[in-house]
Order: C-alpha cells, then structure tokens, then sequence
C-alpha cells in the first residue's frame, strides 16, 4: 500500500434544504469553538424556512471531500452605496478540526469570490474573533483588517428597549 496516497479534490456545491441538518451541526460546533456552546438556537427547521423558503435570508456552500461534507461557509448579502454594488458577508465559516491546512477554507473562499466576480459584485466581508488563528489565512488571501472601523451591535433587551414607545 502506498502510504502517499493523493488526497481526494475538494469540491464546493451550494446548500440545499437537504443540508439544513448538517449546517445546523456545523454552526454548533462552530459555536462550541468559538467557547459559546449554547448560543445557537437556530433549529434545522428555522433554517430550512429562512434559508430555502420562499424569502431565502441566507445562502451557503458546502465544502466535500470524497463526498464526505468537510465545512461550510453561511453569507447574507450587503450593498454599498459608495460602489454602487451588492457585497457577500459571510456570516459564518467552519473547517472541520481534522481537514484545516487542507485547502477546504480556500475553496469555500474561491467559490465566493467566483460568485462575486460573476455577478458583479464588489467585496466580500466578515467579522472574526482577535483570537482567532484564522485571522493569517485571511490575510494571506488578501483580506485587509480595517483597523479604524468597530463593528457594534444592538440586540436582546437592549434592542427591545429601543424599540419601545417612550
């Protein structure tokens, strides 16, 4: 047996309704690697209707190896008024532990980039931790880290108490 044996291609595909269990399993153990186990509670049914219902929130891609699903990328999209162009955010990414340094985040990368190329857009963003090791690989893709902007959020009783009359 020859212990140099290729590694199968990676391959991407668009999610389908098909896949809301396995986006579901990955966006917890995404979760659980980002040290919020309890975070999501998202349902496989929720996604199912807010991502392949007739209102689709969300797309994503799915990222196989000999078949086998190996990570997944989940992106809404933007607009700049400034391009005058649509833009992908990409909500979530995640590599399985045992497929990183692989090529399987590149591929997922590339297929979007495609994306936006094709359809004219004019950027791709994302948000990650400071922690994250994964900032280098972004990096090293072209990626630029802007330093003079802070994402903020409104959200749970914060956001409930703007939303209230006065």
């Amino acid at each position: 047996m020859n212990d140099k044996s290729p590694v199968a291609a990676v391959t991407v595909r668009l999610a389908t309704v098909n896949d809301v269990e396995l986006l579901h399993r990955f966006s917890v153990d995404l979760a659980s690697y980002e040290d919020e186990p309890d975070a999501v509670t998202a349902t496989p049914q929720s996604l199912a209707r807010d991502g392949f219902g007739k209102d689709p929130q969300f797309a994503a891609l799915i990222a196989e190896r000999g078949g086998t699903p190996v990570g997944f990328v989940l992106y809404t999209f933007n607009y700049s008024v400034w391009t005058a162009a649509r833009g992908i955010f990409i909500e979530d990414i995640w590599v399985v532990p045992e497929e990183r340094r692989g090529g399987v985040a590149r591929a997922l990368m590339q297929a979007l980039a495609q994306e936006c190329v094709a359809k004219g857009y004019k950027r791709i963003d994302l948000n990650v931790l400071d922690w994250n090791p994964a900032r280098a690989f972004y990096e090293r893709l072209g990626f630029k880290w802007i330093r003079n902007w802070l994402p903020y959020r409104l959200s749970g009783e914060a956001l409930e108490r703007l939303a209230s009359p006065p």
